[in-house]
């Protein structure tokens, strides 16, 4: 029995945004419970293939499991999507149809505790994405400077009392270490006040997913990764990006637009008609869920979809 039920987000809206060819070639990005990725498989032909991207051990058996019923045109590469330019050249893969991000963590992250992504479950202050990385959220929350830990809160997570959680945590731990996810929220709700908590959901979320970022390099990996996909990116070729985060969504719109509207010196005699363009926005307008979604979907509540199509 699966220990959890995954239900990928914008599903449709990803399907329809990709304009999938069945013999073409895409990419999954962040593979996690497979959902997209399957859905995408089952609309390949005989020469058409789908690789996937994941650095989870779990994530990767599970996938695997999922799509092996579904077709063998596939491929699960592990690795980070940073890396896709360089996995995919070792395959000879040049030119791309589609790349699917669907960005943060996945359902099972949160669901099995020891990972130590949530804060309604006690574990190790891990949130590595990768395990075999070095940096956990332990190693932050016990050695990084108050400064440092102020600025994490309050750039990633946009937490109103950083200053206040920061201050706190350098205190308990002088006392004792802040070893697991419950050590780390009780600091933070007795950094808030009352009525703060009392609206905006979990007084740790924000902390919770400051850590997770700041832990897995999201946002730096994230950029370069799109900027290289863009390159790799076929004629009529499109990627999609499901993000949940205001910074995650500020930079794929930001790089979409960089290559989209051209920049030329002013004064130029050169209408808009006639500059040559590569890349068109699919949406020009952000692609939220329906109504009918976000009643079955909680995680669908803050997801925002963007398309660009190479022309």
């Amino acid at each position: 029995m699966e220990p959890y039920k995954h239900i990928p987000v914008l599903l449709n809206e990803v399907l329809d945004g990709l304009a999938i060819r069945e013999n073409g070639v895409y990419v999954d990005c962040t593979m996690g419970g497979a959902g997209h990725s399957a859905a995408i498989l089952k609309q390949l032909g005989p020469q058409g293939h789908l690789y996937c991207f994941d650095q989870d051990d779990y994530a990767i058996n599970r996938g695997n499991l999922i799509l092996q019923e579904i077709s063998a045109n596939y491929t699960i590469i592990k690795n980070n999507f940073l890396n896709i330019k360089e996995e995919l050249a070792k395959l000879n893969i040049t030119k791309v149809d589609g790349f699917l991000y669907d960005l943060g963590v996945s359902s099972f992250q949160f669901d099995i505790g020891d990972r130590g992504f949530s804060y309604n479950k006690d574990a190790v202050l891990d949130m590595r994405m990768d395990t075999s990385s070095y940096l956990r959220a332990y190693d932050i929350v016990n050695f990084y400077s108050i400064d440092e830990l102020k600025k994490i809160f309050y750039m990633y997570g946009e937490e109103k009392y950083a200053s206040n959680i920061s201050r706190n945590i350098v205190r308990c731990r002088a006392e004792k270490a802040i070893e697991t996810t419950f050590d780390l929220v009780d600091i933070i709700k007795q950094s808030i006040p009352a009525f703060a908590r009392r609206t905006g959901g979990h007084p740790a979320k924000k902390v919770f997913q400051a850590l997770r970022i700041a832990v897995n390099d999201e946002l730096t990996v994230f950029e370069k990764s799109l900027k290289d996909a863009l390159l790799l990116l076929r004629e009529k070729g499109r990627i999609a990006v499901i993000s949940f985060h205001s910074l995650e969504d500020r930079i794929c719109k930001q790089t979409f637009n960089d290559v989209v509207n051209v920049k030329l010196p002013k004064g130029l005699p050169i209408r808009d008609a006639d500059i040559i363009r590569h890349y068109r926005l699919v949406n020009k307008k952000v692609i939220i869920a329906n109504d009918q979604e976000l009643l079955v979907n909680n995680r669908a509540h803050s997801a925002k979809l963007r398309i660009i199509e190479k022309i």
